[in-house]
């Protein structure tokens, strides 16, 4: 697994200065235009650091990972609002890009997304995952080759997101999502993950066989992974 560097920290405030060191070098060297970003308590500190130093942003571009169908970015439960709390209100950027919950066409706004993304390529893309070994919402079965899609999400990954949802708003089952394609067509992954409960994912990867159900393992075939985590694995 010569292409996953596997980075050990004591945990997320750790986690988050590493990434942190990553994106100023890339930024310095002029090799950051294009941003994937994720969202979750995970990415909270990393955008934190990012917000109080004086990394400057103004010439980049970001695309989220994904977002609820059915919500507005006006919920905060969407994940618009989220990135506009930890991120966006405080650092100026370029362009910010996250796929609208609420269009009229969910196929069109797919289309018109992963369009978007093949015109602006992504030079490093930060990702969560899943305690299934989702990423973005790219469930188990998921194909590899997918793009920008409508994902159902599973009965295990409503269970953890609703404990995040305000309001009694119920969680939505569909979202919009960067297909796994989309994801690894970025030149870097960084990818977080922190706590016994990620553990699983973490060891299917490590062990080396690709397969779909534990989209995690695509990142195998990545000519440039960063595994950050707080796991002795």
């Amino acid at each position: 697994m010569n292409n996953v560097n596997l980075v050990k920290v004591e945990g997320p405030e750790q986690g988050a200065e590493h990434v942190f060191g990553m994106i100023k070098e890339e930024l310095e060297n002029k090799r950051l235009n294009v941003l994937g970003l994720a969202t979750g308590s995970t990415m909270i500190p990393v955008y934190k650091k990012w917000v109080e130093s004086d990394l400057d942003f103004k010439g980049v571009i970001t695309f989220n990972l994904d977002e609820y169908v059915g919500i507005g970015a006006a919920s905060p439960n969407s994940y618009a609002y989220f990135m506009n709390e930890h991120l966006f209100d405080k650092k100026k950027f370029k362009e910010t890009h996250i796929a609208n919950g609420l269009a009229d066409d969910l196929d069109e706004e797919c289309a018109s997304y992963e369009a978007m993304l093949n015109e602006n390529p992504l030079d490093i893309q930060l990702l969560g995952v899943g305690e299934n070994g989702h990423i973005a919402f790219n469930e188990p079965g998921t194909p590899f080759d997918s793009v920008t899609h409508v994902a159902e999400l599973t009965d295990s990954t409503l269970g953890v997101n609703s404990q995040y949802f305000e309001n009694d708003e119920a969680i939505p089952e569909t979202a919009i999502t960067m297909g796994i394609q989309s994801i690894t067509n970025a030149k870097k992954l960084i990818l977080l993950a922190f706590g016994e409960k990620k553990r699983a994912a973490i060891s299917k990867l490590l062990e080396g066989t690709v397969t779909t159900e534990w989209p995690i393992t695509k990142l195998l075939e990545h000519k440039d992974v960063t595994v950050i985590t707080d796991l002795d694995v």
